[in-house]
């Protein structure tokens, strides 16, 4: 599967899309505002070569539904998967909740079409040992699946951390959000063959005082806010075989014009 042409076989493939493409507030944005929900997704495929799965956070994705995305998109689309609440939030019911997970995304190994397992934790998941432990056990569940981390504090964000994860085999998500006390400041590292990033948007005002969730991620970047990350990502390229960028400010199709963006920024900026 190609992203951005780089030309170069030996250049990592850089992957852009968004977090989740199932909103319905897209419609008149990104999509046409006929479409049919279950039009959506070969729609989107016809634009971006990755896409981020959300669902699976809020529900143990079914192996008959991961099958008719990938039949849908005709293997011309990349999936990565968030992790189920239970194994990242409701820690205690993991053990429950990963034989299912694993098995409901069987569909997309099967085709080659999986990209990762993102691990989101909450802010409330802090540095600690104990914590570490419980993240080894995960990427030891998994098996061989690849995995990248989502940290929601700052305190994850110190080379203790890079070197733990690197010495698991676990990539670490890096993440573009309101500057704010406690959260994670932009930082472009990679800790294993994957690269990742996430924008959740600049939206300060709304991250932690909102009625709704989506109010959080209602944010439009600037193309001078985006240029910062082109070159923070170039630092990644020589030391991952891929990188996923995502957006995730998604109210009103956001994220797919951002997405959109990023891809001409990535394409026409050359490497300093």
């Amino acid at each position: 599967m190609s992203g951005i042409d780089l030309k170069e076989k030996e250049k990592p493939q850089i992957l852009i899309g968004t977090s989740g493409f199932s909103y319905q507030d897209w419609k008149g944005h990104f999509y046409p505002e006929n479409i049919s929900d279950r039009d959506m997704l070969r729609h989107y495929a016809k634009t971006f070569n990755t896409v981020e799965i959300n669902s699976s956070y809020y529900a143990i994705p079914q192996p008959k539904n991961m099958e008719a995305m990938v039949k849908k998109t005709e293997g011309n689309l990349e999936f990565v998967v968030k992790a189920h609440q239970d194994i990242t939030h409701n820690r205690e019911k993991a053990e429950e909740a990963l034989p299912a997970f694993k098995e409901g995304i069987k569909p997309f190994q099967n085709h080659n079409v999986l990209g990762c397992v993102l691990l989101q934790f909450p802010f409330s998941f802090r540095h600690t040992q104990f914590n570490k432990d419980y993240i080894a056990m995960l990427k030891d569940r998994m098996e061989f699946l690849p995995v990248v981390a989502e940290f929601r504090n700052k305190w994850w964000v110190q080379d203790k951390t890079f070197d733990f994860l690197r010495g698991h085999g676990i990539g670490y998500c890096c993440v573009d959000e309101p500057q704010l006390p406690g959260l994670p400041p932009p930082t472009a590292v990679a800790t294993s063959p994957i690269g990742y990033v996430r924008f959740h948007g600049r939206n300060k005002e709304k991250w932690w005082k909102h009625e709704k969730a989506q109010e959080r991620y209602d944010y439009l970047y600037k193309e001078d806010e985006l240029k910062e990350w082109v070159v923070r990502i170039q630092t990644l390229l020589p030391i991952v075989k891929k990188i996923f960028v995502f957006f995730n400010n998604h109210p009103r199709g956001q994220s797919a014009i951002n997405a959109l963006a990023m891809v001409k920024l990535m394409a026409s900026t050359k490497p300093s």
